[in-house]
């Protein structure tokens, strides 16, 4: 919203009112609907937009709080130029330019009265009435006398904001070594006095050594860590430096040593890889357990012990006497160790192991020369010995000239010496290798490899079940066959010799029986054979249909085991979950796949919640 009245100072407003001799009309009712109306059909597009002092429109939407302008801006219209980024013309003047003070002295000193000068000094950047001297009794218009020197035309300075506050606007630093000097000045007058003082009286040196070092610790007072405020009665301990790196910050790892903040105290050393001698910081304890205070703790441990024993001494109040007992007490232990040990010597003897060169020349230098290749080689000298286990090597048992597992045979170790299979058995040397008819015992390794196998020949021993007896019962057939052709061919030579013997001459009903018997008979064959035929296509069939049964049956069976065992597994803890490395991985037989793919569960079917789970 654009306001269309302007809004006029009161100075304003006086000098139209004079110059009209008009009070100024104040705004009517039907003025503010008109106003109003006129603001609505901008802001419906229907009449134009106003528009400011440049010739730029004004949108009609922006609120009066932002559209109107403060009084002092003199606007006679409607504007936004005050929203605008205002120019600033104006230079501003540098951080170094400052009023100048006193007089300008550079100038030639004058002689004559200038003409519009000041007539009491002479000089010419005032007049008498602005003029500081004291009023001359004649002055220098008439006197021409001390004219005084001109000064200095200011400049004028424009500021800005933080220029027209700034403390030390002006300051000239040279101000401040006038102060210094003149301290200094004030020191070596001091010390001039006291040396004349010495002079004069030289038993003042000692007072003066005293309190020149009460003076010397008066800075140390306030230092961090012992201020003490008498106001709060607040001491405050164990405050840092602020330049000083903090104890937490020395090693980041939180598994370093323990910062307590409580107390603001790290008693382990924050980097222990590196030499606490050259680290800036090594802990607290590095400090309490290095120099002198190790000797002081054992001076006070001393200073018990003999309290303890009858002798009268402390540490803080006699450090002197308990020193030399502590002395007197060493040397005299010493003495008595010594005695001891040539009493022993002079007992027993052995001076000489005693009389040991150095653990330097025994274990760093040697007189062995090796000369290795670049490729780790022994090229001259002689090489590093065999690093040995632990264990027993080369310890022979009952006769044996070899160690137990130097020979193998039939999945079976032994000795090599007799070839004996029998771990601690006697060795009999070469008469044992001809003795090899026993059977081996059984080993615990093969037991265990036969369990292992017994699994996996299990399913290929119940597949071979029905073919073993489909074998079995086509020998029995065949057997059976060749029995009763064998009966026919007997039976046909007894009848052909009883034929032979009764009729000699030939009948012809006779050979048309015979005839009709032999085709009988070779019916009979065929049909046989047609029968066997079918019986073995049968139980072919069924050895079949069996077997791929069987294989099936395995195949559903461990794929319910290898569930409930993947359930049971989920079921345990991971912590106490064995690793599947000894399972071997093979690729599923196609038995394996058709199980899976029976048991397998299937998310996508509509009556998996009403079936067994």
């Amino acid at each position: 919203m654009v306001s269309s009245g302007s809004r006029l100072p009161l100075s304003m407003l006086l000098q139209t009112k004079e110059a009209t001799d008009e009070e100024p009309r104040k705004a009517s009712r039907e003025d503010w609907r008109k106003a109003k109306e006129l603001e609505e059909a901008r802001k419906a597009g229907n009449a134009p937009a106003a528009v400011d002092e440049e010739g730029r429109d004004i949108n009609p939407h922006i609120p009066q709080y932002i559209s109107s302008a403060p009084w002092y801006y003199n606007t006679a219209g409607p504007t936004l130029k005050h929203q605008r980024p205002q120019d600033e013309d104006k230079e501003r003047s540098g951080i170094d330019e400052w009023y100048k003070r006193g007089v300008d002295t550079s100038k030639p000193l004058v002689t004559k009265y200038r003409k519009g000068a000041c007539e009491n000094c002479g000089a010419m950047t005032h007049k008498r009435v602005d003029c500081m001297e004291r009023p001359r009794k004649v002055g220098a218009k008439f006197s021409a006398k001390a004219i005084a020197h001109d000064e200095f035309i200011q400049p004028t300075i424009v500021s800005d904001y933080d220029g027209k506050r700034d403390r030390w606007a002006g300051y000239d630093p040279a101000n401040h070594r006038e102060i210094v000097e003149e301290y200094l000045k004030i020191e070596q007058a001091k010390r001039e006095l006291r040396a004349q003082k010495l002079k004069e009286n030289p038993d003042l040196a000692e007072e003066q050594d005293e309190e020149g070092d009460e003076d010397r610790y008066v800075d140390e007072v306030d230092m961090p860590g012992t201020k003490v405020d008498s106001k709060q009665r607040i001491t405050v301990r164990n405050l840092r430096i602020r330049e000083d790196t903090a104890k937490y910050l020395r090693n980041l790892d939180p598994n370093s040593a323990y910062y307590d903040p409580k107390t603001r105290s790290m008693r382990d050393n924050p980097t222990p890889l590196l030499n606490p001698e050259e680290t800036e910081f090594a802990g607290e304890n590095f400090v309490r357990y290095s120099g002198d205070i190790q000797k002081h703790a054992q001076a006070q441990l001393f200073a018990w012990e003999a309290y303890g024993k009858g002798v009268d001494v402390h540490v803080l109040a006699e450090p002197t006497k308990l020193e030399l007992l502590q002395k007197e007490y060493d040397k005299k232990k010493s003495q008595f160790k010594d005695e001891v040990k040539n009493k022993v010597l002079e007992q027993y003897g052995g001076e000489e192991h005693l009389a040991v060169p150095p653990k330097a020349l025994l274990l760093a230098q040697t007189e062995n020369y090796v000369e290795y290749s670049r490729y780790g080689k022994v090229i001259k000298g002689q090489d590093k010995p065999i690093i040995r286990s632990r264990y027993e090597e080369d310890v022979y048992l009952n006769n044996h000239t070899t160690v137990w597992g130097s020979y193998w045979s039939n999945g079976c170790w032994g000795y090599k010496c007799c070839e004996s299979m029998i771990k601690n058995s006697y060795c009999v040397g070469e008469n044992g290798k001809g003795a090899t008819t026993i059977k081996p015992p059984v080993a615990e390794s093969e037991t265990a490899s036969d369990a292992s196998t017994a699994g996996e020949n299990q399913a290929t021993k119940t597949s071979a079940e029905p073919v073993e007896e489909l074998s079995t019962a086509v020998e029995k057939q065949q057997s059976h066959t060749t029995l009763e052709t064998k009966q026919e061919s007997a039976d046909r030579d007894n009848s052909s010799d009883s034929n032979s013997e009764s009729n000699s001459e030939p009948d012809p009903d006779s050979k048309r029986d015979r005839k009709e018997s032999k085709k009988s008979k070779k019916k009979r064959k065929k049909e046989k054979k047609r029968q066997q035929r079918r019986e073995e296509k049968k139980l072919r069939k069924k050895s079949t249909e069996k077997v791929e049964k069987d294989k099936l049956q395995l195949a559903l069976e461990a794929e319910e085991q290898s569930q409930r065992r993947a359930a049971d597994l989920l079921r345990q803890d991971e912590r106490k979950r064995p690793y599947n490395s000894m399972y071997d991985v093979k690729a599923p037989t196609e038995e394996e796949i058709e199980a899976y793919m029976l048991k397998r569960r299937r998310e996508e079917d509509p009556m998996l919640a009403f079936m067994g789970k």
